[in-house]
């Protein structure tokens, strides 16, 4: 399924092959995809549609390299994706896409990576994650800081073990409160950036997680050295049409589904200082 191939506004029905909770507000939807399998670049997102409730933009968060498998990790913060909660195997769920920016993997090759994430904001990296796992040769150090409100926030748990345990990525995990049965970092992720170790002249971050989470860390990022040029996040806001027509999800000159969602911190530096905007 290669959207150069369709209707960019056709929604596709497929199946859903499993569903897998999370957390109590948070589940994961691997959908089947059609004959030749789905193919996107880590970064980019779909629109997810439920029939009769209506349609939402979701980052893809599995590993690019299965195409025979979707993966999209979701939030229920609305009608549309409660009605996705609700969804089992089997049932149908509509898929237009992909769409947006991705990150920039080819770029970072031969240098040091920093994944930093806040919360949910873990599923739209975890592509980029596998990819360079994958092609682990191809990368210098590779430096993943993640932060939750809470033990019982942390999503992904097992994986952040798996990670964790290999000889070839440093992962540090935090909490914003801790309590008697966690025994890790207390404190917001933005306190994990100093402890980091990689080379910051030849560096590049991404991020993603609550926009205040990112405009603090990417003034950590700065203090360390890492240019802005070579500090990247995903700026997933008030997106509806996925390709630059109702105009919703602009952003002064930007279109963020079409322009983005992936900027560098040099291309909106401008706009992240402006709250109001």
């Amino acid at each position: 399924m290669k959207a150069e191939n369709i209707d960019p506004m056709l929604t596709k029905p497929l199946r859903i092959q499993r569903v897998q909770r999370e957390l109590p507000d948070t589940f994961t939807l691997e959908i089947l995809p059609s004959n030749g399998g789905f193919h996107f670049t880590p970064g980019q997102f779909n629109m997810l549609y439920v029939f009769g409730v209506g349609e939402v933009p979701i980052s893809i968060c599995g590993d690019p390299e299965k195409s025979k498998s979707l993966v999209h990790t979701i939030r229920i913060v609305g009608s549309v994706t409660q009605a996705m909660s609700r969804l089992k195997s089997g049932d149908t769920i509509g898929v237009r896409g992909p769409f947006g920016s991705s990150w920039p993997l080819a770029e970072a090759e031969g240098k040091d990576v920093v994944i930093v994430a806040g919360g949910i904001g873990l599923p739209p990296l975890r592509p980029a994650i596998y990819h360079i796992l994958n092609h682990r040769e191809k990368y210098g150090k590779v430096v993943l800081l993640y932060g939750a409100r809470n033990k019982e926030e942390i999503i992904f748990w097992k994986e952040l073990e798996q990670w964790r345990s290999r000889f070839d990525m440093e992962v540090h995990v935090t909490v914003d409160r801790g309590s008697g049965n966690w025994h890790g970092n207390v404190g917001v992720v933005t306190t994990l950036v100093p402890r980091a170790t990689f080379n910051s002249a030849d560096a590049i971050a991404m991020m993603v997680g609550p926009e205040i989470m990112m405009r603090f860390t990417v003034l950590e990022l700065l203090k360390r050295g890492i240019t802005g040029d070579r500090i990247y996040m995903s700026m997933e806001r008030n997106m509806k049409c996925g390709v630059g027509i109702c105009g919703h999800c602009q952003w002064s000159h930007h279109f963020i589904c079409k322009d983005g969602p992936v900027f560098s911190y040099e291309q909106i530096k401008v706009l992240l200082d402006k709250h109001e905007i």
